[in-house]
C-alpha cells in the first residue's frame, strides 16, 4: 500500500490549522409550579429565556444550571434539567448550536443579577408568551411547544434528543 505524499501547495491555508468557528449555547425553559414560563426582558424590549454559552468541558445541563444561577439567582441541579433538542441556527454567518432544555425543579425567587443585560424577569402562561422574543429563545420555545401560534418562526435544524414534555 502506498501513501501519497502531502501536497502543501494544494492545502487551503484556512484549513491547515482549524480555528474555532461556532458558538455553543443552551436556552433553558424554566417552568414554575403553575406551568408558567420564566422570561427576562432585555433593554431593547425583547424577551429571552435564561441561558448562554457553554464553557469548555461543560455539558449542556451543567451550563444551563450555571447560567440560571448567574442570571436569576434560581438554583437547579443539572440532573433536574432535560435536554429536548439540539438546534443549529439556519442562515447565521456563524454556526450557532443551541441546546433546548427544560426544568421544573428550579428553586428560589428570580432576581435581576445582571442589570446591564436584563431589566426584569417575569412569569408567563404559555399562551401569553410575548411574540417579541430573542430568536434563539423563540426557537427553543417552539421546540417545547410547537402549538403556540405567537412564537415567531426562526429557521433552525432541530435534532430531538428527549421525549415530549409539554403539559
Amino acid at each position: 500500500m502506498t501513501t501519497a505524499a502531502p501536497r502543501p501547495d494544494r492545502e487551503r491555508p484556512e484549513r491547515a490549522v482549524p480555528q474555532p468557528n461556532a458558538v455553543v449555547g443552551v436556552g433553558l425553559i424554566v417552568l414554575g409550579a403553575s406551568g408558567r414560563v420564566l422570561l427576562g426582558q432585555a433593554h431593547d424590549g425583547r424577551w429571552e429565556l435564561p441561558g448562554g454559552k457553554v464553557d469548555p468541558g461543560e455539558g449542556f445541563e451543567r451550563a444551563a444550571a450555571r447560567e440560571l444561577a448567574e442570571e436569576t439567582a434560581l438554583r437547579v441541579e443539572p440532573d433536574g434539567i432535560e435536554v429536548l433538542a439540539v438546534q443549529i441556527e439556519a442562515g447565521s454567518p456563524v454556526t450557532r448550536l443551541t441546546a433546548a432544555a427544560v426544568t421544573r425543579s428550579a428553586e428560589g425567587t428570580p432576581t435581576v443579577t445582571e442589570p446591564h443585560k436584563i431589566a426584569r424577569w417575569e412569569w408567563f402562561a404559555p399562551a401569553d408568551i410575548p411574540a417579541a422574543l430573542y430568536a434563539p429563545s423563540a426557537a427553543v420555545l417552539r421546540t417545547w411547544r410547537p402549538d403556540l401560534p405567537q412564537l415567531p418562526d426562526v429557521p433552525s435544524y432541530d435534532y430531538p434528543v428527549g421525549g415530549p414534555t409539554a403539559p
